[in-house]
């Protein structure tokens, strides 16, 4: 009995509304636009800052990153001599992490190089990697083809090479490639696999991993190109003698990661004199990425939800104006009996079904603008569930609080007088 009641009283309100369509419609516009601004808005944020999170996660929430920096030079005459620049993480650095700190599940050194490459017929300037096997379980790469470097080619100290895609596109190489000889700087390296390549994330965070174009044992880096590097300039000869650019070090636990970094931080300082080194930890970062998510989330919402306000004092403002057209009619139903919550119900049902096809409007709306955002601009956007239900909840909310008055006001209308309107 009761829900007959209740659906009546929303055809009623229904067919209201349709007696002053043109009206509605504009009257739903406000909701339409404020809806879809707010998933839209929300959906750019969360695709800009899903795609920072996730490039931190790829380095792993277990990890620490210590780079070598190049450290603040002296203010003396660097003038037309020949002199050597040693700094830098050192071997004996990764024998200590690991030895001294019983939590480092794995301690992988990196070394960054440049050298000239050759495959068939082409020649470029590469950028290597020389690492150890461990490196791939750590900094986890998609294997397109062949294999990764493996403790066997470390202990013969093996001539091969793993290249990247963006490696292998420079060297026109192809899946076929697999097997075949690659010069590098005057040493021929069998090619042995091909991975996925990937884009190390911007700020503290560069890697010598970064548009690197193929990955050598470390052993053999050592070996054939050693640790010095030289550069000449206008009159002068400058040596750089730098054996480790990074060490990823892994901790057993997630809990552990932080304290674990500050006794590296420790430990390292006591034996580098300059300060030639960063530690950077991905873990916490990714917790500052998802507090500034969050913040950005609720800038942009309630940049959004003005939208919103805007729609609902339409609302108010088109409700009101129906109380004054209907002062007769409420006064009849209440003269024939209606109570006062039955005429507030009434003005109630209305706003409510106005606010719910423009917030159902709006959900459309917010669906199509992010997509022709990825299309047009190219930016990454990402449309939650949670928006969606936040948006229309909103969308009802609003009709329901500036829908309250205009109910209120038709309730409270003197019988009397309501009948002598018009």
């Amino acid at each position: 009995m009761i829900a007959s009641q209740y659906i009546r009283e929303i055809v009623a309100g229904v067919r209201s509304l349709q007696q002053h369509t043109l009206r509605s419609v504009l009257t739903l516009l406000g909701l339409v636009f404020g809806v879809g601004s707010v998933i839209a808005m929300l959906a750019v944020g969360e695709g800009a800052s899903k795609q920072a999170l996730d490039q931190i996660r790829k380095l792993g929430s277990h990890n620490i990153l210590i780079d070598t920096i190049r450290p603040v030079e002296g203010t003396g005459s660097q003038v037309a001599l020949a002199r050597m620049s040693v700094y830098g993480l050192k071997y004996e650095d990764c024998l200590r992490i690991e030895e001294t700190l019983p939590l480092v599940r794995h301690v992988v050194p990196v070394k960054a190089l440049r050298h000239e490459g050759q495959l068939g017929a082409r020649t470029l300037d590469l950028r290597l990697v020389g690492t150890t096997p461990a490196w791939f379980h750590l900094v986890r790469r998609q294997r397109v083809a062949g294999r990764m470097l493996s403790d066997l080619d470390m202990a013969r100290q093996a001539d091969v090479v793993v290249l990247t895609e963006h490696g292998a596109r420079r060297l026109l190489a192809t899946q076929d490639t697999i097997g075949q000889p690659v010069r590098i700087g005057g040493f021929f390296f069998r090619v042995i696999g091909i991975v996925r390549s990937e884009d190390a994330p911007g700020g503290s965070l560069q890697s010598p991993d970064r548009d690197v174009d193929a990955y050598i044992p470390l052993i053999v880096a050592q070996n054939r190109f050693g640790d010095i590097l030289s550069q000449r300039g206008a009159g002068s000869r400058i040596q750089e003698q730098v054996e480790l650019h990074q060490i990823i070090v892994e901790v057993a636990d997630s809990a552990s990661v932080e304290p674990t970094a500050a006794a590296i931080d420790w430990m390292l300082r006591r034996f580098h004199e300059q300060a030639d080194f960063q530690i950077s930890v991905p873990l916490a970062l990714l917790r500052q990425a998802e507090a500034t998510k969050r913040t950005f989330n609720i800038v942009l919402g309630s940049i959004a939800g003005i939208s919103l306000l805007v729609g609902g004092i339409g609302i108010m403002n088109i409700m009101l104006a129906t109380v004054t057209e209907r002062t007769r009619e409420i006064g009849i139903r209440r003269a024939l009996g209606a109570k006062r919550r039955q005429i507030v119900r009434q003005f109630l049902i209305e706003t409510v079904v106005l606010s719910t096809i423009g917030g159902l409007l709006g959900i459309l709306m917010g669906l199509f603008i992010p997509k022709l955002i990825t299309h047009i601009a190219f930016m990454p956007t990402q449309v939650t569930a949670w928006s969606l239900a936040l948006s229309l909840g909103m969308s009802v909310a609003i009709g329901i609080v500036f829908g309250v008055y205009p109910a209120r006001r038709a309730a409270y209308l003197d019988p009397i007088e309501a009948l002598r309107h018009g």
